[in-house]
């Protein structure tokens, strides 16, 4: 393996509902299928480790039915976690409601992952890594915001920090959101996070002005659904096209997406061929049921090869 990514994002114990529609106000969905599983940040540190990156959890763990979830997920995939637990709360959880076309809808409660403290993070040895993922989410939590938005503005050693604005960006205060942004190395957002950060409806646009203020070794991935992504950097902006397959869930998709593409980046790819893996692993991982579907580095290497061959 090679480099290794420091996850800041929380895991939550995600409730997944598989259902016909998503059910107007006052009507009742049926479900077909039902699972808990380990989501949040973990889904994109699967991705990262079966990209081949060595990958640790820096978010917080609870004491209670969910916790319990989320730390066995951890074990199974051999990802450490470096705080210690949480003893006065549980785990986060997130009810996903997935239809028959594999959208999901979310209801979401913060637990533990909701919750730093200075001493916690200060157990932390942010040298170690060469990489650093932090979530929207963890800056929309009170519970963890303040915390986090100081030792973003610290001068902690915070190694290539790729930031994901999460669908609740326009829920995070602006202090917070400058810390974030201030510090990334790379942004990661879908279009729409994208035109909140920017106002700017035009993905390209809203690329070229998030890369702007990015250093010389950093930039922009926009994922664009079905169009695939955009990267952009302080000299290009180009689209990589979407790897086509028959999704049954996009649950996770874009955190699959995220952390493949840190990976290749770790392990010398340029953005562009980082990008393609990525878009290649995200489709991989829509094809099968469950958040945390990120396919093999073997598995998306076949894919390249098909795709190579026409």
């Amino acid at each position: 393996m090679s480099g290794r990514l420091l996850q800041m994002s929380g895991v939550v114990a995600d409730l997944l509902y598989e259902v016909d529609h998503v059910p107007a106000a006052g009507e009742e969905a049926i479900v077909r299928g039902f699972s808990i599983t380990p989501g949040g940040g973990f889904n994109a540190m699967v991705a990262a480790k079966r990209a081949g990156m060595m990958v640790c959890y820096g978010g917080s763990i609870g004491s209670g039915p969910f916790a319990n979830i989320v730390r066995e997920g951890l074990n199974a995939e051999g990802i450490p976690f470096l705080r210690t637990q949480d003893l006065e709360r549980d785990q986060g959880c997130c009810s996903v409601l997935i239809d028959q076309d594999g959208e999901r809808t979310f209801v979401a409660s913060d637990g533990a992952e909701g919750h730093v403290t200075a001493d916690t993070l200060a157990q932390i040895s942010f040298s170690d890594f060469d990489w650093t993922l932090l979530s929207g989410y963890a800056l929309h939590y009170a519970g963890s915001r303040y915390v986090l938005q100081s030792w973003l503005n610290s001068d902690a050693p915070i190694s290539n920090l790729v930031f994901d604005p999460s669908p609740v960006v326009a829920a995070i205060p602006q202090e917070a959101l400058a810390a974030a942004l201030n510090r990334a190395t790379w942004v990661s957002a879908n279009a729409r996070e994208a035109a909140i950060l920017t106002g700017k409806s035009n993905p390209v646009e809203a690329a070229l002005a998030l890369a702007e203020s990015r250093p010389a070794s950093g930039g922009v991935v926009i994922r664009n659904g079905s169009k695939g992504c955009l990267v952009a950097t302080h000299q290009y902006c180009r689209e990589v096209p979407a790897y086509r397959v028959q999704a049954v869930d996009t649950n996770g998709a874009g955190d699959t997406h995220v952390g493949s593409f840190i990976a290749r980046l770790s392990q010398g790819d340029d953005p562009m061929c980082a990008a393609e893996y990525a878009n290649i692993a995200a489709a991989l991982s829509t094809t099968q049921k469950g958040p945390a579907t990120a396919p093999t580095h073997a598995a998306v290497k076949e894919a390249t090869q098909k795709k190579e061959a026409g």
